[in-house]
């Protein structure tokens, strides 16, 4: 009987033990882009050839993995346009906007500000 109450013990503290641990976490959700309205949502789906006859050269183009990432900017803001492979061509899949500090600015006056 004695083993038994030994395995019943044991048994019993795996529980408690299991009853106390902590449960995980929720794993925070990658926030999905909004889909835009207005000049921003044309840009969506342009290729790198057409977002360059529409702001110029950009100032910076860097290759990501598969995708490229291009970047225009004024004095009053940054503009970041991701493009990822689609149906054999990279086109914009993400549009991002800026202040130069870093602050919000509207994605729409953006675009404006810097459209040719």
């Amino acid at each position: 009987m004695v083993p038994a109450m030994r395995r019943l013990s044991v048994l019993s503290l795996a529980l408690l033990a299991a009853a106390c641990a902590r449960t995980p976490e929720p794993q925070a959700s990658v926030p999905v882009p909004a889909k835009s309205v207005g000049p921003v949502s044309a840009l969506a789906g342009l290729t790198a050839h057409e977002l360059i006859s529409h702001f110029g050269q950009p100032r910076l183009q860097v290759k990501e993995g598969p995708g490229l990432k291009l970047q225009w900017t004024s004095t009053t803001c940054v503009l970041d346009v991701y493009l990822y492979p689609e149906g054999g061509r990279e086109k914009a899949t993400h549009i991002d906007s800026r202040r130069p500090s870093g602050d919000s600015i509207d994605q729409r006056s953006c675009v404006a500000t810097l459209t040719r």
